[in-house]
């Protein structure tokens, strides 16, 4: 990605997050944004009851990758990170 394209992919991005953090805010957690990789790769850290909940990997999927997917289709993949290390 170019870094205006890659500029706006972050800004649709975080805009996409922000459409989802009240439902996390609701729940006790909350999301951050961490890295955007030159191969479309996003990387979120999961804050809060995230981390622990047994229902993060499905609304990693369903719900924070779908959003971003949505706004921002050039994008592969949506990790979460915690820690240091991948979930």
């Amino acid at each position: 990605m170019e870094r205006r394209e890659l500029e706006q992919t972050i800004e649709r991005i975080e805009a996409a997050i922000a459409d989802i953090r009240p439902f996390l805010n609701a729940d006790g957690g909350d999301i951050t944004l961490e890295e955007v990789t030159a191969d479309g790769v996003v990387r979120v850290r999961l804050h809060g009851a995230c981390t622990s909940c047994a229902m993060s990997p499905m609304t990693m999927k369903a719900g924070v990758e779908e959003a971003i997917k949505r706004v921002a289709p050039q994008i592969k993949a949506v990790e979460a990170v915690n820690l240091g290390a991948v979930v």
